[in-house]
């Protein structure tokens, strides 16, 4: 959520704001709210003090006189019932149209309306070669027994896998490697909930504006499955207020993703790069606003270090406004090269997202002077296995059909070579 009072004070911004993210909103419409809220919500706390104060009097006041208070009080409570009346639907559909504006990009983000138009920012690596006819990551995994997408479709339905022997262990062995290097940056691992509340997905960003499409909701629990263990870390520290020497709490989350893929059938639906449910190590720290474009290139570079570890080529992406999303005000992409689709594909994303969830979340600090400030929220994938998977059994693959383990993950696999048994 924006700071409302830059709403009333810079509407023209952050009108201008919105519309580089593709979102048309009536902001003189939400101000015309902002003001009749305003105007009902003071003469409630006017109708309040004078309850009180009316109290205090019929406490001493002589019968008559009690009796003619407490009339008036009467007046005043159906008075106060008309004002709320008018209240309660008004500030229920200002505090709607509010969680529908954006944040606001970062000056330093292009304004483009499409992700056609997202930066390349730098290439690492040189495309892998090979002298043999390749295979794609599925044939691989299923050609050594590692990946059963059809066992999956007979037990769950389209676009769900089983990894398994060195499938599993190679999942398993990309997670020992990312918290290894996380933890050297001081970031405390977490295994999240899977289900949050609405309040909890909501304060994240992730409903409005089609948000809906892609989340799994359970009606009967009220309850959503993270798409991303951001959306649950997040709300961790709900209406907290830390000390200012607390800052920056890092934390790397490890849980299941749960996503519909809505509007992709028909793309990408071959193996295991789109599908329903994913694992993922995602990064997620709480800073202090002074030092959150520092925190955001510390993200990206863990990202890159873990990359480089897998001697993978990849390229990073800076994210244009259109294609930012409701809660990031400015957003990279790591595509790693998969020479199989003869394309760089997206693995890693690493975004800031200012104080825009920290003040759904109620999230604060105390700073040296004793004032409160809404924290800052960043995040950025460690591995999503299945994308970082399909990465390395494409660009390791070797003419018999065996694949390389990349030489940081051999002492977490106990091997060099993923072949078939």
């Amino acid at each position: 959520m924006i700071d409302l009072k830059l709403l009333r004070e810079q509407p023209n911004d952050i009108r201008e704001a919105a519309k580089a993210k593709n979102i048309e909103l009536n902001i003189d419409h939400i101000l015309e709210l902002d003001k009749k809220v305003k105007t009902l919500q003071s003469e409630l706390e006017s109708i309040a003090a004078q309850k009180n104060d009316a109290s205090k009097q019929i406490a001493s006041a002589e019968a008559d006189e009690r009796q003619k208070l407490i009339d008036d009080m009467r007046v005043i409570d159906r008075k106060a019932d008309e004002i709320k009346a008018e209240f309660t639907p008004l500030k229920d559909e200002l505090d709607e149209l509010l969680y529908k504006i954006p944040n606001p990009a970062m000056p330093d983000v292009k304004v483009a309306a499409s992700e056609d138009e997202n930066e390349i920012v730098k290439t690492v690596g040189k495309k892998t070669k090979f002298n043999f006819e390749l295979k794609d990551h599925l044939t691989l995994g299923e050609n050594l027994g590692i990946i059963d997408m059809e066992s999956a479709a007979t037990a769950s339905g389209a676009r769900f896998t089983y990894l398994k022997g060195d499938g599993a262990l190679l999942q398993f062995a990309l997670m020992q490697y990312a918290l290894s290097v996380a933890q050297k940056n001081s970031f405390t691992p977490v295994i999240v909930p899977h289900l949050v509340s609405p309040k909890s997905m909501r304060a994240m960003g992730y409903l409005e504006h089609g948000g809906h499409d892609e989340i799994y909701f359970l009606p009967k629990d009220n309850l959503y499955l993270v798409g991303t263990s951001e959306q649950s870390i997040g709300p961790m520290h709900m209406d907290k207020t830390f000390d200012e020497k607390e800052l920056p709490l890092r934390y790397i989350g490890y849980s299941p993703c749960y996503r519909r893929e809505a509007g992709s059938y028909g793309k990408d639906t071959k193996g295991i790069l789109r599908v329903h449910q994913f694992d993922k190590l995602e990064m997620f720290s709480f800073s202090h606003p002074d030092t959150s474009n520092d925190e955001h290139d510390l993200i990206l570079s863990i990202e890159e270090e873990l990359m480089q570890g897998l001697k993978i080529p990849y390229q990073v992406v800076k994210m244009v406004t259109g294609d930012l999303g409701l809660p990031a005000a400015r957003k990279y992409d790591i595509e790693a090269w998969m020479p199989a689709q003869d394309a760089y594909r997206e693995t890693h994303s690493c975004s800031t997202t200012t104080d825009f969830q920290a003040r759904r979340l109620n999230t604060r600090f105390k700073d040296k002077n004793g004032d409160l400030r809404f924290v800052h929220t960043l995040n950025g994938t460690a591995f999503a296995i299945g994308r970082t998977i399909i990465a390395i059994l494409e660009n390791y693959q070797q003419e018999d059909g065996s694949v390389l383990v990349p030489e940081v993950l051999q002492v977490y696999m106990g091997k060099k070579v993923i072949q078939k048994i």
